[in-house]
């Protein structure tokens, strides 16, 4: 890799990270951890972070790992930093997952600054949503965006509906008697006021939960009845999927995750990351046939106009910096 023209000032990588670090992860929980040495930052996956009955494939730590990995470069670009990213660089590792270096940057573009500003005020939203407004032209920039990175972005149609609410309920069926997933998603959702997890404002009580049919069950908190007016979710639902499983496309996947969902939020519309349904192979191989693809569905986002919430919710917690980040020699 190519040798750092000047080396970043260890408050610029730290501001960079505190902002990475919001980026999402199954159930909030953070599954990263961070090496900093001589200006070069390293990126491990800690699967320790998510129990076995939630990931059991070791999936969704490596789709978090993606999207932490693009919030820093996203980061770095709008400070000033061109990233060089050499994933998996020690084959006796498996958890090493990327080395970053960086070297300054010629220009920052102001697209550049909004997508690191859209990182804070992105947020898991499961309420229903509204159609999206100003959709084709979204799309048509979305798909420029992520093209030609080895991930396939498929829209689905709206007749895929039913079979899509058809999938989200099978996977629940599926694990009605999983009592390891149960405890795990139970556990995450009834944190006491922490740094990780699930708070209760961002679930959704049983009335908001019905109007969605497309979406992982969570436990119901709350008796609230927010956005009312909206009878049912009229979210577009996309599937991002791969050539195969393998945990470089599965990685580069979370890293396109994090670049639709920063362009979703710039273009002021909420989405919600689902991933239960790429869980289970019965309602995967639903997914992959709605997308018409032999590829290997990964992740389905719902993107919708998300009406203001009164009052705000209050941002998820995230673990302190130094919790994540080592500072080496």
């Amino acid at each position: 890799m190519a040798v750092n023209e000047h080396m970043v000032a260890l408050d610029v990588i730290q501001d960079a990270l505190e902002l990475a670090v919001r980026a999402p992860s199954l159930h909030n929980s953070q599954p990263w951890r961070w090496v900093l040495h001589d200006g070069v930052l390293d990126l491990h996956a800690d699967p320790s972070r998510i129990g076995h009955g939630s990931d059991h494939t070791g999936k969704e730590v490596l789709l978090s790992c993606g999207a932490v990995l693009d919030h820093l470069r996203v980061a770095m670009a709008a400070a000033g930093w061109d990233s060089l990213t050499e994933r998996f660089p020690n084959p006796n590792d498996r958890d090493h997952l990327a080395t970053v270096e960086f070297a300054r940057a010629v220009f920052v573009t102001d697209a550049q600054r909004g997508r690191a500003a859209a990182i804070a005020h992105r947020r898991t939203d499961r309420l229903a949503f509204a159609v999206p407004a100003g959709w084709e032209a979204f799309e048509t920039v979305l798909r420029a965006t992520v093209i030609g990175n080895g991930t396939h972005l498929d829209v689905l149609d709206a007749d895929a509906r039913s079979q899509l609410a058809h999938a989200s309920r099978l996977t629940e069926q599926l694990r009605r008697y999983d009592a390891s997933y149960h405890a795990e998603l139970a556990w995450w959702t009834t944190q006491p006021p922490s740094t990780q997890g699930i708070p209760p404002t961002a679930l959704a009580s049983g009335a908001e939960s019905a109007r969605v049919d497309v979406g992982r069950a969570f436990p119901v908190r709350g008796e609230t009845n927010r956005r009312a007016d909206i009878d049912r979710d009229d979210a577009k639902i996309l599937v991002l999927s791969t050539y195969d499983d393998s945990r470089d496309s599965v990685l580069v996947c979370g890293e396109v995750l994090s670049v639709v969902l920063l362009e979703a939020t710039m273009a002021d519309l909420g989405t919600c990351t689902l991933t239960h349904m790429i869980e289970a192979a019965a309602s995967r191989e639903i997914v992959r046939r709605l997308t018409r693809r032999t590829a290997e569905p990964q992740v389905l986002i719902r993107i919708g106009s998300a009406p203001p919430i009164d009052p705000p919710p209050t941002p998820t917690p995230r673990r302190p910096l130094t919790d994540v980040l080592e500072i080496g020699p």
